[in-house]
């Protein structure tokens, strides 16, 4: 088993400039902001850049963020089974953002538009629950199953440290990449 590698962000801050940062998140969420020369490689796309992780890896460190750092830790350890070393940053943009450091937003992006995944999972999870409790008042008394399922739900992803929502959320289009996207932050990363 490989250790986990974390940076606090005032480490990062100090080693910016020698560091390859990939930030996980969905296009959407990195386009609300992201750091200072991060690449968007989403975490559903890591088998796609595996090679180009592989490659830049040999080149310098690479630190792969998140919002919080769980989607991060969690490419990291994907990445490690494959031989691939690399650090997560500790408490991810958020705690980056927190600590007063600066945040790249592309001037096109509409940042009430980009939605966290967190966010996003939220209002899914919270609208679903409602639902089933008022459906179960009106309707039938079996639809408060819905939101015992996702009560359940919510319990699994914290005990596991994953989120089936937000996977199925990921897929959407808005949180998805495009081709193009991808193939022009892979070129980036070779060139690097």
């Amino acid at each position: 088993m490989t250790t986990l590698t974390t940076l606090a962000p005032h480490q990062a801050q100090d080693r910016l400039h020698e560091l390859t940062v990939i930030d996980v998140r969905t296009p959407g969420e990195y386009a609300g902001g992201h750091i200072p020369g991060a690449l968007n490689i989403p975490l559903d796309q890591l088998d796609r850049a595996l090679p180009d992780i592989r490659s830049a890896a040999e080149r310098a460190e690479i630190l792969v963020v998140c919002a919080s750092g769980a989607r991060s830790e969690n490419a990291c350890r994907q990445l490690a089974e494959k031989g691939i070393h690399t650090a997560t940053l500790a408490g991810g943009t958020g705690a980056w953002a927190a600590q007063g450091n600066d945040l790249d937003r592309p001037v096109a992006c509409d940042v009430k538009s980009a939605w966290s995944m967190d966010r996003q999972v939220r209002l899914t999870a919270g609208s679903l629950v409602l639902t089933g409790l008022a459906l179960g008042e009106f309707v039938h008394p079996a639809f408060r199953l819905l939101s015992a399922g996702v009560a359940g739900g919510l319990v699994f992803s914290a005990v596991t440290n994953t989120c089936g929502m937000a996977a199925m959320l990921a897929k959407l289009p808005y949180n998805r990449p495009g081709k193009a996207d991808l193939d022009a932050t892979l070129a980036r990363l070779r060139s690097l």
